[in-house]
């Protein structure tokens, strides 16, 4: 194949795609499926049970598909997924999972991943996410749609970050991040909505509006967990098309650790 560079060392069991490409001294292991039209830059290791959808850009020096930084792994064939239109950069180490939890490490499609992020074991990582500089994923983590993750972020095991959520540089969650939520500080918490990004989204007045009032019942009113959901619970009343923007939020708050609780 003329494009795979005469260095590349592929493993006769991997299924690649005619269309991939793989830069110099790039290694792939022989469970690793690469879809159409992904391109794999020099230097990089592809091992494990992985599977790279399409039309992704994987650039150099990334290691995807080692086993878990986790003691009690032993050689069970767990797996990383990763979608289509991802943009990994450079000295990004993602790992699959552990049969303590799902055996699945994933990435979803068209997410943002910048150089020197650290996937752990199990996370789950949804659709359209930026993951800035040095961020750092601990086990278990669930990141949903859209979420901004801003340089040196790192999130404690088994964490949940909700949809259309923001951190500022250096932030530290040790507690679950409700959808919407701007948050910055070590430890983190929350500062304010993240309404330009849901404006660039495309969110109407009525929907922003009504993540104004979330925040207020969550951060502003001095309110228990229980009266805030209940407060939210009443938004679409007179506005039924936020109700999918609160089903979400009250989906979010009542799965919340008890242990961890929401960022605060």
């Amino acid at each position: 194949m003329s494009n795979i560079h005469p260095t590349a060392i592929i493993s006769p069991g991997a299924e690649l795609d005619s269309t991939v490409s793989v830069g110099p001294y790039t290694l792939i292991g022989p469970h690793v499926r690469i879809g159409a039209g992904t391109r794999v830059a020099s230097h990089c290791v592809i091992e494990g049970h992985t599977t790279i959808g399409q039309n992704n850009r994987i650039f150099q020096f990334n290691s995807l598909g080692a086993v878990p930084q986790d003691k009690k792994y032993k050689d069970e064939p767990c797996e990383l997924v990763i979608g289509d239109r991802n943009t990994i950069r450079e000295f990004c180490t993602f790992n699959i999972g552990s049969p303590g939890d799902r055996a699945l490490t994933s990435v979803g499609n068209d997410n943002w991943i910048m150089a020197y992020v650290h996937l752990a074991h199990d996370c789950q990582v949804g659709n359209h996410t930026i993951f800035a500089n040095n961020t750092q994923l601990a086990g278990h983590v669930v990141v949903e749609d859209w979420v901004i993750l801003g340089g040196f972020t790192v999130v404690h095991q088994f964490c949940r970050i909700g949809a259309h959520s923001f951190t500022a540089m250096n932030s530290l969650l040790f507690a679950d991040l409700p959808p919407f939520v701007m948050a910055q500080g070590q430890p983190a918490q929350a500062r304010s909505m993240n309404f330009e990004g849901l404006r660039r989204r495309g969110f109407s007045a009525e929907r922003i509006g009504a993540v104004k009032a979330m925040h207020k019942a969550l951060y502003r009113d001095g309110l228990s967990l229980h009266d805030a959901m209940a407060r939210i619970g009443g938004l679409a009343e007179t506005k039924p098309e936020v109700q999918p923007d609160v089903d979400m939020m009250l989906d979010f708050l009542k799965a919340a650790s008890p242990q961890r609780g929401i960022v605060r």
